[in-house]
C-alpha cells in the first residue's frame, strides 16, 4: 500500500515540477490552450497510470516531452479534430500569454517547431533532441538551421510592413 501511495505522491511531484514544460510544448503543437490542457492532463495521469521511470530523474523529463510530443500527434489525428474549426476563428478574444515569440514559433513549419522549442526554451543539445525525436542528427541541425532561417525571414517581413 505504502509503495502505491509513494509512488502517486512522486508523480505529483513530478508534474508540479514540469508542468509548464509540458503546457507549453502542447500548446506548441497544438496551438490552443484549451486544447493544450487536455493534453496536460492525459500526460498526468499517463504519469500516474503507467510504469513511467518515476525516480530516475535523469530519464523523466526526456519520458514526459517523448510522452507529450505522442500525445499532440494522436490528438491531431482524431477524427473530431479534423471536422472542428478553432474557436478562435470566431472570437477575437486575446490572452496575455501570447507573446510576440510565440506567435513567431506558431508562423513555423511543425517539423520545426518542437526543435525550435527544445533547443531553446529547454536547452537541450543538436544531439539529444534526435533521441527524444527518434530522428538522425544531422537531419534535427539542418531542421534548426532552416527553422532559424524562416524565423528571420519572418522578422525581416514584419520589419518592412
Amino acid at each position: 500500500m505504502s509503495t502505491t501511495v509513494e509512488k502517486k505522491e512522486r508523480a505529483e511531484q513530478i508534474i508540479r515540477q514540469h508542468a509548464d514544460m509540458i503546457y507549453r510544448i502542447a500548446l506548441n503543437n497544438l496551438k490552443n490552450p484549451a486544447d493544450a490542457e487536455d493534453i496536460f492532463q492525459e500526460v498526468a495521469l499517463t504519469l500516474l497510470t503507467k510504469d513511467a521511470p518515476l525516480f530516475d530523474d535523469a530519464h523523466i523529463k526526456n519520458w514526459l516531452i517523448r510522452v507529450t510530443i505522442n500525445k499532440c500527434n494522436n490528438f491531431r489525428r482524431t477524427p473530431w479534430q479534423s471536422r472542428t474549426e478553432p474557436l478562435s476563428l470566431y472570437t477575437d478574444i486575446t490572452t496575455e500569454q501570447n507573446n510576440s515569440m510565440l506567435e513567431l514559433l506558431f508562423c513555423l513549419p511543425k517539423k520545426y517547431r518542437n526543435i525550435i522549442y527544445l533547443y531553446y526554451y529547454e536547452e537541450y543539445t543538436v544531439p539529444e533532441i534526435a533521441q527524444l525525436l527518434n530522428e538522425n542528427k544531422n537531419t534535427v541541425n539542418s531542421k534548426l538551421q532552416r527553422a532559424r532561417k524562416k524565423l528571420r525571414e519572418i522578422l525581416e517581413e514584419g520589419d518592412s510592413l
